[in-house]
């Protein structure tokens, strides 16, 4: 099932090239989904700091390798192999997105963007990935991970665990799902300890852009 474009806004965003640091291409608070997509195309997200939203293409700019075999630390094999938990796949986008943006961490996540990505997953375009807990009859939601398919692009936005390696399950999960189903590029925005332990790496903006523009040209179906 192919996403469904939705119409064009009169936003136009500068090349990210031609952007100084720290990387703010445009502020502003336009959530539709023609601009957020626009914002994809172009290497560019958007990250609400206190009353501003600001639009990024940070330099350098984080991604997890696909182009090879993925390698999972021995503990993370493990716990892939054995664990309790369900994982599944766009079944409950909204609850993910929202227990992301219930984290410490995450205040960007305001309700205004949150609508903007719930446009997108409806139209096809914004993805989720799920980890439960069963008891009984009942299931839990305690990890998960978000974020944009274009092309052969995938752009995480943020993931959340409220159980110990869930969002490592989810991570996992999603980047093993990409690349069996011909992703070329899972960007992950800015680096922190906890992505550079499942394998992420820095690469400059350029280098990002150059990637973009393959992947945008690519084909995948997530």
């Amino acid at each position: 099932m192919r996403a469904t474009e939705p119409p064009r806004t009169e936003i136009v965003f500068p090349d990210p090239r031609e952007t100084p640091e720290p990387g703010i291409v445009a502020v502003g608070s336009d959530f539709r989904a023609g601009t957020l997509l626009q914002a994809y195309r172009r290497g560019i997200f958007p990250w609400p700091h206190g009353p501003h939203v600001l639009w990024f293409s940070p330099d350098p700019r984080a991604i997890l390798p696909l182009e090879h075999e993925l390698h999972w630390s021995r503990s993370l094999r493990r716990t892939l192999r054995k664990h309790p938990f369900e994982v599944t796949v766009d079944e409950a986008f909204t609850e993910v997105m929202k227990s992301c943006g219930s984290t410490r961490d995450a205040t960007w996540i305001t309700p205004s963007l949150a609508r903007g990505y719930t446009t997108l997953h409806g139209l096809g375009w914004a993805h989720s990935v799920e980890v439960w807990e069963r008891h009984g009859e009942e299931r839990e939601l305690v990890g998960g991970i978000y974020g944009v398919a274009i092309g052969s692009l995938f752009a995480g936005e943020s993931m959340f665990h409220t159980r110990t390696d869930a969002s490592k399950i989810a991570f996992a999960t999603l980047a093993e799902r990409l690349r069996r189903n011909g992703f070329t590029l899972f960007d992950v925005q800015v680096m922190s300890d906890h992505l550079a332990s499942l394998g992420c790496i820095d690469v400059s903006r350029n280098e990002y852009l150059r990637r973009l523009g393959h992947a945008l040209d690519v084909d995948a179906v997530f």
